[in-house]
């Protein structure tokens, strides 16, 4: 695996502190990890969903928290009496589980809802009127008043 050190970056700029740090912190996640499985489309020009497939938990077992610009999805597996069952195969997943998706800025989770064993979180863009770009008047130039001289003493 490859390492990348941010630091000189760090260094050299300003304001860009929380880039940075999702830079890093992108760099240093554990990939080996795909459990839930997850899509994450666009559905509209503003609009995103993020689907897991969390088979085997009920919607009572399963915790979505946004804090700042991080969407946190748990599943906590309640014991459900498996001691006395005997399995032959077992195959459908039913561990705990927790994972992070970092928001960009301005993404705003609009919902959540369970169905058929999958879980969809919805965001949104929503930019603030004072971030929107804006159109600014041209006005016509005002006539200038010729700049006073002052006569040199010295001549």
């Amino acid at each position: 695996m490859r390492s990348y050190d941010f630091s000189p970056l760090f260094r050299a700029t300003v304001g860009f502190d929380r880039m940075m740090q999702t830079l890093d912190n992108a760099a240093r996640v554990d990939t080996g990890t795909s459990y839930p499985p997850y899509n994450i489309e666009k559905t509209g020009e503003d609009t995103y969903r993020i689907t897991m497939a969390v088979a085997g938990f009920a919607e009572s077992e399963l915790n979505v928290t946004v804090q700042e610009a991080s969407l946190l999805v748990e599943g906590r597996k309640e014991k459900d009496g498996d001691k006395d069952r005997q399995y032959l195969h077992r195959g459908i997943a039913t561990r705990s589980f927790s994972r992070t998706f970092q928001l960009a800025d301005h993404i705003q989770v609009t919902g959540a809802s369970f169905e058929n064993g999958m879980l969809h979180v919805d965001l949104a863009r929503e930019v603030p009127e004072a971030k929107k770009p804006r159109s600014i008047a041209i006005g016509t130039a005002k006539a200038k008043k010729p700049a006073k001289v002052l006569e040199n003493a010295a001549a």
